[in-house]
């Protein structure tokens, strides 16, 4: 099938040039000089070619099959369209590109023998990135296990990290010598409870507290074996985060005590995983609150796990307000039904959370450094006859988070990129091809690329430096 890129129908937001200026002077939104602005897409939700060129089956693939839902096939078919979508991000002056590597792609049943294939894929879009001026971000793991590692157990047994250590040692190896920006996982805290809890994502398990709490721990040392990877194997100026999506209360009047509440009740939602992280323990909140379903910690793990990361990635999308009551309690404010929502169930509109996200994250746990992974929303696209796509919904969105992220900047924090949330449509997971995330719009029939209203718009923020 063939995929063109449209040209622009939005001449006058439309770049002229490649290159980043500085903001002119008076901008109320400016952003500093080493903003690092970029896009990004996961492997499964892009790349296509599943079953090619020696590639292993994932948990999605399976999951897919045996639920009778859409399945990530073909996707944007992304792993022989690449050379385009390189050119999409340098016709809108994206610099930095997050992608992730699929595990199944670089070793098909997990561990085992790698596949030159998959490698050779990868070296492919580097350096197709690298000569286009882009910047590449990997993230290690994006949710597509192998599923021949789930059929012995999955993340619920140590084998997995363990296997997972090795393939991240030869992924670094391999692209280590062009690729100094690392990620380790994504969102740890949506594909152990969706893909294990509620049974809604891949593998579609449903699996006790317990077993779930010990889960959650293996994932984290698969983020330690990382760091420990790009530590031995990254090279000079090799840099490595986690990408994670805590919850972001927002405190419904910034008042002492509603901000008291709001960091109350997002240490209570957070201290799981961000306990061993940066405390390098587990609570005793948590500890007591779990009791006897708290997780089995070997020796040596929590060394492990709160290896010292170069930054933290957050991924934003909604937030929820809180409030303290009369008595110093912690209230959740209920959203009115007529409150606004993107074009899926669960994202809430709160623009604030992510610079509640920031903050809540340095004050608590001292994080010093951070970048916004993913940030975004979905809506319906509609094509004009011309070809135009006028996302307005999406573009205010993006525009409002931006200047929520703006304020936390200005007050201090050391923020220092944005990756929206995606360049492309893709396959949304269970959701399948219904909600389209991307700046740019994918024909699914043909896989002509589209750019949005808002990807122009996007692309006049990265050239002026500045919200427009």
């Amino acid at each position: 099938m063939d995929s063109t890129i449209a040209p622009s129908k939005f001449t006058e937001s439309a770049p002229r040039t490649l290159g980043r200026r500085r903001a002119s002077p008076g901008r109320s939104y400016s952003f500093p000089k080493t903003f690092a602005w970029g896009a990004a897409t996961a492997a499964a939700q892009i790349e296509g070619a599943a079953f090619e060129d020696g590639k292993g089956e994932s948990i999605w693939d399976r999951f897919a099959r045996v639920r009778k839902i859409d399945a990530p096939t073909i996707a944007c078919d992304h792993y022989h369209h690449y050379r385009e979508d390189v050119a999409l991000l340098r016709q809108l002056g994206v610099a930095n590109y997050r992608f992730s590597v699929a595990w199944p792609r670089i070793i098909p049943r997990g561990d085992g023998e790698p596949n030159p294939k998959g490698f050779d894929f990868y070296d492919r879009l580097i350096d197709a990135l690298l000569e286009a001026g882009i910047t590449p971000w990997v993230t290690l793991y994006h949710w597509d296990l192998p599923q021949a590692l789930e059929d012995r157990g999955g993340w619920r047994v140590r084998s997995t990290p363990q296997a997972f250590a090795k393939y991240a040692q030869l992924v670094v190896q391999r692209f280590g010598d062009r690729v100094k920006h690392w990620m380790t996982l994504n969102e740890i805290l949506r594909f152990v409870p969706c893909g294990y809890g509620y049974g809604c994502d891949a593998p579609g398990a449903k699996e006790s507290a317990a077993v779930i709490n010990q889960i959650y721990h293996h994932t984290l040392l698969a983020h330690g074996y990382a760091v420990e990877a790009v530590r031995e194997y990254g090279g000079r100026r090799a840099c490595v985060g986690l990408v994670h999506n805590p919850p972001a209360p927002v405190p419904v009047t910034e008042t002492a005590a509603d901000i008291a509440a709001a960091r109350t009740e997002y240490t209570r939602q957070t201290e799981q995983l961000m306990g061993p992280l940066f405390l390098g323990n587990y609570t005793p909140a948590f500890l007591e609150a779990a009791g006897a379903d708290a997780p089995q910690v070997g020796m040596g793990d929590l060394e492990l796990i709160s290896e010292k990361m170069d930054f933290f990635g957050l991924n934003v999308y909604h937030g929820e307000f809180v409030r303290s009551t009369a008595d110093g309690q912690v209230e959740k404010i209920a959203l009115p039904v007529q409150y606004p929502k993107a074009d899926i169930s669960w994202l809430n509109i709160v623009p604030q959370a992510i610079y509640w996200a920031i903050r809540h994250a340095r004050e608590v746990y001292g994080v010093s450094t951070f970048y916004i992974t993913e940030n975004g929303a979905p809506y319906t696209d509609h094509v004009r006859p011309n070809g135009e796509i006028h996302d307005l919904g999406r573009r205010e969105y993006l525009r409002n988070h931006l200047i929520s992220l703006h304020r936390a900047i200005q007050e201090g924090f050391d923020v220092r990129g944005y990756f929206l949330w995606s360049l492309l449509d893709n396959y949304e997971w269970a959701e399948g091809y219904t909600k389209r995330f991307g700046i740019v719009h994918v024909d699914y029939e043909t896989l002509r690329r589209m750019p949005k209203l808002s990807a122009y718009w996007y692309s006049k923020v990265i050239e002026v430096n500045a919200v427009v």
